[in-house]
């Protein structure tokens, strides 16, 4: 059983060493968050989803369950949970895969060749199928509304220790209104 532990760190870091920011759900190494980003020349040009990640027991010999936590518009992503239906990972996985290729090679396809044919989100697809212009504004405007650097949670602590920050400026504006105590 410490074969596939050894793995699954291995890949864990192979994957923080990458450009990619990681985030442990829990004190283990079978749950995390990454930050992934459109394919450059796509609709999902800029885009920055989070992804959350969960290794089974049995990783590499059994495939991780992927689904993005912010919106995103297209056929083989369910528009309200975030799974994704994706071949690769969920029926022809193997151990010679890791979470690099998850990242760097399956879920770049899966957006830049979706499957119509096979959807999750029924509206994407048959909006692809019938107006592929209107398709990709309809992913832009969702990328734009829904995956920001801040929505795939890259800002959120810095906003709440600005807020924090304020209030201390605030604080310290008050008693340069009131001045010094006279001697």
């Amino acid at each position: 059983m410490s074969s596939p532990s050894k793995r699954r760190e291995m890949d864990l870091m192979k994957l923080m060493m990458g450009d990619y920011k990681v985030d442990m759900i829990n004190d283990g190494m079978q749950e995390f968050y990454v930050q992934f980003h459109g394919p450059k020349d796509s609709p999902y040009d800029g885009g920055v989803w989070r992804i959350r990640v969960e290794l089974p027991d049995a990783y590499p010999y059994k495939s991780p369950s992927i689904g993005f936590i912010n919106k995103i518009y297209h056929p083989n992503v369910d528009e309200m949970s975030g799974s994704v239906c994706l071949d690769v990972i969920n029926q022809t996985w193997s151990p010679m895969f890791d979470l690099v290729n998850v990242f760097e090679v399956f879920l770049p396809q899966l957006l830049l060749y979706p499957n119509p044919s096979d959807p999750l989100n029924g509206d994407a697809a048959a909006l692809m199928m019938r107006d592929r212009t209107a398709y990709e504004q309809k992913v832009k405007e969702y990328c734009e509304r829904y995956a920001k650097p801040e929505d795939a949670g890259a800002v959120p602590e810095e906003q709440s220790s600005d807020e924090e920050l304020s209030e201390a400026e605030y604080a310290s504006s008050d008693e340069e209104v009131a001045g010094k105590a006279d001697p």
